[in-house]
């Protein structure tokens, strides 16, 4: 199984028309929701009922082929419409939220495993996507959840995702957090997000600043892309676990066979 010629730019990297959407919204900016007050809280009710039905007929509800079957996703698959179609045609931004990545599968796998990690504490997920990790969170006892991501679109599938799994849902906010104010977080979650080498220049200091202002505990997920591994962050992980990709996995990122979860450590 492979992305058609048209969807598989979605899925290669680095990933360059997201982060063009990334820099534009660092000069822009979406909306800025507080915390808990974000237009996405309601399952359906705060949905726009049209956007609610496309992705409910342009994706598949679905726990296969990754490293998380417990958790139930609305993916983009060979099943839907828009798999086969030219990217040119899908009518929103680029649907980063409709692929379930190699780094958060690893993050969301380690903490469904280890739920010590998380059980009683607050956690921030940046770059949410589709949610997983923030559900994994959430699944394993963590009392306070923030999913953030730079696409509205975003905010609605992973409200419809806590659906499919029955948890209410949680906070998420539509904003590049990266120019916020840091807030306290006991935990903070990264997948796939150093596939460009400004975002994880900014990413790293950041994290830098959370970490010294408050002493907070960073998980990062990366499948290897060189954009990470070549980055000087690496002098400052320790690895906690490695996770072999299914083969979907594998088929869907340019053959990727591994997974890891980092602890920041500055």
């Amino acid at each position: 199984m492979a992305l058609s010629p048209g969807w598989r730019v979605f899925a290669s990297f680095p990933m360059n028309r997201y982060v063009v959407l990334w820099k534009a919204v660092r000069s822009s900016g979406f909306p800025l929701f507080p915390w808990g007050h974000c237009p996405w809280r309601g399952i359906g009710s705060l949905l726009d009922p049209e956007m609610k039905a496309f992705l409910e007929e342009n994706t598949e509800v679905t726990s296969s082929g990754s490293l998380t079957p417990e958790i139930q996703l609305r993916l983009l698959t060979p099943r839907c419409k828009f798999w086969w179609e030219r990217a040119d045609l899908w009518p929103l931004r680029d649907p980063y939220w409709a692929i379930y990545w190699p780094g958060g599968q690893a993050l969301s796998r380690y903490l469904l495993d280890n739920p010590d990690v998380v059980r009683g504490k607050s956690v921030l997920d940046i770059g949410s996507g589709c949610g997983a990790t923030a559900i994994a969170a959430k699944m394993s006892g963590a009392l306070r959840i923030l999913a953030n991501d730079i696409d509205p679109i975003a905010g609605m599938a992973i409200t419809l995702n806590c659906e499919l799994n029955q948890l209410n849902p949680f906070p998420i906010l539509i904003k590049n957090i990266l120019d916020l104010e840091q807030d306290k977080w006991d935990l903070v979650v990264l997948g796939d997000m150093f596939y460009d080498e400004d975002l994880a220049d900014s990413l790293l200091q950041w994290l830098k600043n959370c970490f010294e202002t408050h002493r907070t505990q960073v998980l990062i997920g990366d499948p290897g892309r060189p954009q990470f591994t070549g980055h000087s962050i690496q002098h400052q992980l320790h690895k906690v676990a490695e996770y072999s990709l299914p083969e979907p996995t594998r088929q869907d990122n340019n053959g990727l066979t591994t997974s890891t979860v980092w602890q920041f450590q500055p």
